[in-house]
């Protein structure tokens, strides 16, 4: 059995003027298919079913090496 390859994600949220960001480890089967990787966060069906993500207050995402 082969272990599906992750991606660490940084992803930072703005509530009400103040920043805060999540590190979260997401699929990376599909990233390939976005162009920017906050796209991928937002949109992919995979890493939403994966990790509640608040797409309103998601501000940027990052992958942290």
């Amino acid at each position: 059995m082969s272990k599906k390859k992750s991606v660490r994600v940084r992803l930072l949220f703005v509530d009400d003027g103040s920043y805060h960001h999540e590190e979260v480890d997401l699929p990376a089967d599909s990233l390939d298919q976005y162009e920017r990787l906050i796209d991928f966060v937002r949109e992919d069906d995979d890493v939403l079913r994966r990790a509640h993500v608040d797409v309103d207050r998601l501000c940027a995402a990052y992958l942290v090496e």
